[in-house]
């Protein structure tokens, strides 16, 4: 990759400066793409955009950006993005910037000294020509240290096309639809991407980053991502008909993966709700998430719900108590040989109270409970 420094002021940078939304956001004369595909949506907060801009009033040095050079000779910003869009939006008087000494304002509002000290900053700008693939694998050094890119955003930059663009309107924009009827069961950000990557490992029901980036390389050249936005709304219709009354364990939860194993099968919602409540107020549930796997299996997969079990003090009582004889097979045993078992199973109403405790070997504690 061919790389040469310039010196670009702000003035340059931020004239005929735009912001259309899906349409791209543009600087520097219009030359420059300030936000390609491969990039993030704006992520900054204020702390992060307001140090930006008093960097710059005090003379201090940003670090270095990086442009890519097209064939057409305009320009896309590889490294830089939230810095840049911070100097358009203040010069462009979207939010106001001030320190003690100077005063929160607007940027016309500033005194005109002020205003060319922020406009006749230099920006240290590195040119960058190459292939694509030079520009991925460079963008991926750069990006090492700071915020880093999620993984979804760094596929998006892979597998740039019409299809990303367009699984973004329904996933990827703060207060989009996949947002409003998702957030309660969606872990992430839309902004970061997260709710995208979400909705794949939905469609194919893997978490791995080579099958998620199968697929899109699959549809890279769709031009509608119809299909994944359906298969989301299914998802989380099927999750609502069965689980009407919304809990906050039900937030982050593998619904795609559920719906996947358990989605043909019929369930009454209310004997369900009934069953989560009586689980939700169990003492011995301690993990109150892997309640609805639970049930969807038809009640056969206990380890979800991470039961409680008998502390090491407890299991020494009862070994001294039984002085070391598996009440089973009536043979001696050392401590570490042996292990707690519940007398009467947790399925059966069995808490995990020293009264309900015995210490069985090993393996008639394994036959005991493949036979309950």
């Amino acid at each position: 990759m061919k790389i040469e420094l310039h010196r670009i002021t702000i003035r340059e940078l931020v004239e005929g400066y735009v912001d259309d939304a899906e349409a791209g956001v543009r600087g520097y004369g219009g030359r420059l793409d300030i936000r390609p595909p491969y990039q993030r949506e704006f992520v900054y907060k204020e702390k992060e955009r307001n140090a930006v801009i008093s960097t710059v009033m005090k003379g201090f040095p940003l670090n270095v950006m990086y442009w890519v050079k097209r064939p057409d000779g305009n320009f896309e910003v590889m490294d830089g993005q939230q810095r840049t869009i911070s100097l358009c939006q203040y010069a462009n008087g979207d939010f106001s910037w001030g320190e003690l000494d100077i005063g929160a304002k607007f940027f016309h509002r500033q005194p005109k000294d002020i205003q060319e000290r922020f406009l006749g900053y230099e920006l240290m700008v590195y040119f960058c020509e190459g292939t694509e693939s030079e520009k991925i694998d460079w963008f991926k050094v750069i990006n090492i240290a700071g915020l880093k890119l999620t993984g979804q955003e760094m596929r998006n930059a892979v597998y740039s096309g019409p299809w990303v663009s367009d699984a973004k309107r329904y996933f990827s924009k703060p207060g989009c639809v996949a947002q409003k009827i998702g957030s309660r069961f969606l872990n992430g950000s839309v902004d970061r991407q997260e709710y995208l990557g979400t909705a794949i490992t939905w469609i194919i029901n893997s978490t791995k980053d080579k099958a998620i980036e199968d697929y899109m390389a699959i549809h890279q050249g769709d031009t509608e991502a119809t299909g994944l936005w359906l298969h989301f709304q299914k998802v989380i219709n099927w999750v609502e008909t069965l689980f009407p009354k919304y809990r906050k364990e039900m937030k982050g939860l593998e619904w795609g993966r559920f719906h996947k194993e358990f989605g043909e099968r019929r369930y009454n919602p209310k004997e369900l709700e009934a069953a989560v409540s009586e689980l939700m107020a169990d003492r011995e549930v301690q993990k109150k998430g892997g309640v609805y796997e639970f049930l969807l299996s038809d009640r056969t997969r206990y380890e979800r719900l991470n039961l409680r079990t008998f502390d090491d003090a407890e299991k020494r009582e009862a070994y001294e108590r039984q002085k070391g004889i598996c009440p089973i097979c009536g043979k001696h045993f050392e401590f570490e040989e042996m292990e707690g078992d519940h007398i009467v199973p947790w399925s059966k109403g069995g808490n995990t109270v020293p009264e309900n405790l015995q210490m069985l070997c090993r393996r008639d504690n394994a036959l005991k409970s493949d036979k309950f």
